[in-house]
């Protein structure tokens, strides 16, 4: 998939206008879909917010079965936000593809860029880190974060702050990013061998899509955990 983005600057910094503008629209979709399903709540839950509902009781549960019962309020609108963010981020590229005659990509999930996903797994690790250090004090944090159990495993201590960001970034990056690769392939059947690829091409599009839903939603479900688990391993005191 040879692909690129359309590009845009302001001043002499410059943009990717197709991640930028997807971020931009997941925002809005997330957004969208909290305003709509949480207008006119009643005591007896039905549809729309039986789901909203549901979301906000599965991440939490996240929270609870990964941090002490006493950290889920702090966290768990955390992990809401971030489950819904990313799960919309996985989807929205199932939706359409656009791309121009010159192979220039407008349409794409905004996980399916590796600085997207590594922006977001650094994010986490810089706040897991942060908070680590405003519940300790500095000491504290380093002496928990780096040297407990045994002052020995610091240089490993050390380099699993580097591996956690790579892993936690890539393994999204990689499961989004293969996902559409396959689409663009599929479809291209029918660009390459003609409308005779058709009876074909689209049982399998629509198997994909549907096999896509499915690794999109546990890439989001799998990214939140590990994130509450590395949240968790510097705000709680190791052994």
């Amino acid at each position: 998939m040879d692909e690129k983005s359309w590009v845009f600057h302001i001043g002499p910094v410059w943009f990717d206008g197709t991640v930028t503008t997807m971020l931009a629209l997941t925002v809005l979709i997330v957004f969208l879909i909290v305003f709509i399903f949480t207008r006119n709540l009643k005591m007896k839950p039905t549809g729309k917010q039986n789901a909203i509902e549901w979301v906000v009781d599965f991440t939490a549960n996240i929270v609870g079965d990964n941090m002490p019962k006493k950290e889920v309020r702090n966290f768990s609108f955390f992990s809401f936000t971030l489950f819904l963010f990313i799960f919309v981020s996985n989807q929205i590229g199932l939706v359409t593809k656009i791309v121009s005659p010159s192979e220039i990509s407008y349409w794409k999930s905004p996980t399916a860029d590796p600085l997207v996903t590594m922006g977001l797994a650094l994010l986490v690790l810089v706040l897991a880190n942060f908070l680590g250090a405003d519940r300790f004090g500095f000491k504290g944090y380093v002496k928990n974060s780096f040297f407990a159990p045994m002052p020995a495993l610091f240089p490993i201590k050390i380099l699993e702050e580097f591996t956690n960001v790579i892993t936690l970034g890539l393994r999204l990056y990689g499961n989004i990013y293969a996902g559409e690769v396959l689409l663009t392939v599929i479809a291209s059947m029918v660009t390459s061998a003609g409308w005779i690829a058709l009876p074909l091409a689209i049982p399998l599009e629509m198997i994909w899509i549907a096999f896509s839903l499915f690794i999109g939603s546990i890439q989001a479900f799998v990214f939140t955990t590990l994130s509450m688990v590395y949240i968790s391993h510097k705000i709680e005191l190791e052994d």
